[in-house]
């Protein structure tokens, strides 16, 4: 990306155009960063689209989270590594799609070292809500039965990971046979249809699809059971038998991260020094700002691997 400059959205639908800009100036209570890397996450593709709950003013740069150095800042050294996320970055204010953002000091956290750039960038949604979805709201224990759908993607994987590590035993759903191969080791068994489970078999369902996979894994449910809803890249409509769900006492209980995250900063620390010594694995997908379009249509197909990152000014591996 050249010096000083951003993906700008200016029509919702639109893809964003590289534009030159003079470097944003970090007011008080706030942090100039120099953006290394940025996640190009299903949230940035929904408020490209202007699908999302909350749409910013036009034009804007999109991105909501990132990793670099600080440029300036009041509270902050300057050079400190450092990973920007929340405070409105991205969704009431300009993004970190850009060699530069401004974010609140509040939505800057220094990184410690040996985490690379591109990890730091995109790591907290995935592992975070994977390990809500497993521990917090699952209370996954060992011996139980757990189906997790969308189990190749960065939080299926990851949610594969740490069930099986609570002792589970893990099944993973994907909807394209190119995708078995990216499910975890950890997963007992690996399933293409829902043909392939009986009904009732297991006792928590983590579905990362939502659409007529969910529909399905309802189904696939123990009485009492539980299936902990994280994302809808299939669908945000569903047709519910409410007798059956009510028969079958099953409870769906989905995630609001944005909500859960400030609580989150001692267990994504953890997290992120486990996945940067290779203890968990999320697989990233390196791109440039002008593999913006193309990226975009990936994600949107549910082709991207894991997560999609930018490099921003080649710092990062």
């Amino acid at each position: 990306m050249p010096a000083d400059s951003a993906l700008v959205l200016r029509q919702f639908g639109e893809t964003p155009l590289l534009t030159r800009r003079s470097p944003p100036v970090a007011g008080s209570g706030e942090t100039l960063v120099r953006v290394h890397a940025t996640q190009v996450a299903h949230v940035d593709a929904d408020i490209v689209a202007g699908s999302f709950g909350l749409l910013p003013s036009l034009p804007h740069v999109v991105g909501t989270e990132a990793a670099g150095v600080v440029v300036e800042s009041q509270s902050l050294a300057t050079g400190a590594r450092v990973r920007v996320r929340g405070g409105g970055v991205g969704t009431t204010r300009d993004g970190t799609w850009a060699t530069h953002v401004v974010a609140p000091d509040d939505a800057v956290t220094v990184l410690p070292d040996g985490i690379d750039d591109a990890l730091a960038c995109c790591a907290f949604s995935p592992v975070c809500t994977a390990w809500v979805a497993v521990h917090d709201v699952g209370a996954v224990r060992a011996g139980q039965r757990v189906l997790v759908t969308g189990a190749a993607g960065a939080v299926g994987g990851l949610a594969v990971q740490l069930a099986a590590e609570a002792g589970a035993v893990v099944t993973g759903w994907v909807g394209r046979e190119e995708k078995l191969a990216h499910v975890p080791a950890a997963a007992t068994s690996v399933t293409l249809t829902p043909r392939e489970m009986g009904e009732r078999e297991f006792d928590l369902v983590i579905d990362t699809v939502g659409g007529p996979v969910l529909e399905h894994a309802l189904t696939r449910v123990a009485p009492g059971g539980t299936v902990v809803l994280v994302g809808y890249t299939a669908g945000r409509h569903i047709g519910i038998d409410l007798q059956r769900l009510m028969i079958a006492d099953v409870s769906l209980r989905p995630i609001n991260l944005m909500r859960r995250g400030p609580a989150l900063t001692e267990v994504f620390a953890t997290l992120l020094a486990r996945l940067g010594r290779g203890e968990l694995t999320l697989p990233i997908e390196h791109y440039r700002a002008d593999d913006i379009g193309a990226v975009l249509d990936r994600l949107r197909a549910g082709q991207v691997v894991g997560k999609a990152v930018m490099i921003i000014d080649g710092t990062t591996s």
